[in-house]
């Protein structure tokens, strides 16, 4: 398995306007602020535009963005396996704004909607908190959901995957509009 090229926040900015820039986050956390110029493809979807961003790849570099990391590197070694070559920003978007560099929103984006790492700590807590008071107040076994939850944290970390993101993707404050991959993927070709 190869690590994809890193490059730091301000190497990318000052590339930024020689790179094309893929964005691998839900729509959600998208409309919540992006790289100027970042194009929304979500992980999901990665496998579908492979063409799209290999074209792209010939013509210049690509570097490709999440929250902070995990998931653009994913998207980064899914590339690779592809024979396509991409960049990472070390630390994701959360990296790029507590540098103070700017971050776009679509027009008409209004709300931020929380980032995906956020939202997986915010219901694996509540799901082992709920677990625990279950098992104390009702019965043991309710303890089993915060087993559960454990060892899926475990498995996340180990594997560098996220089960419950992906599950937590699909709802609906996460897809405030879908991801609009016809036209993405026209405007990568034209790039």
């Amino acid at each position: 398995m190869t690590t994809p090229t890193t490059l730091g926040t301000g190497e990318a900015r000052t590339r930024l306007h020689e790179l094309t820039v893929i964005d691998v986050r839900t729509p959600g956390e998208y409309a919540g602020g992006h790289l100027p110029g970042a194009l929304n493809i979500p992980l999901d979807q990665i496998q579908r535009a492979l063409p799209d961003i290999r074209y792209a790849a010939e013509r210049g570099d690509i570097l490709v963005v999440c929250a902070s990391g995990p998931r653009s590197e994913n998207a980064c070694r899914i590339l690779a396996d592809n024979h396509i070559t991409t960049a990472t920003l070390s630390g994701g978007t959360g990296a790029w704004a507590a540098e103070g560099h700017e971050l776009n929103r679509p027009q008409g984006a209004t709300r931020a909607t929380w980032g995906m790492e956020r939202q997986v700590r915010f219901t694996a807590g509540t799901i082992v908190l709920i677990g625990l008071l279950l098992g104390l107040l009702v019965h043991p076994a309710f303890q089993i959901l915060s087993a559960g939850i454990a060892a899926g944290l475990v498995f996340s970390a180990l594997t560098n995957t996220c089960g419950m993101a992906a599950v937590l993707a699909r709802l609906p404050h996460n897809r405030p509009r879908p991801a609009d991959l016809d036209n993405t993927l026209a405007e990568l070709r034209n790039r």
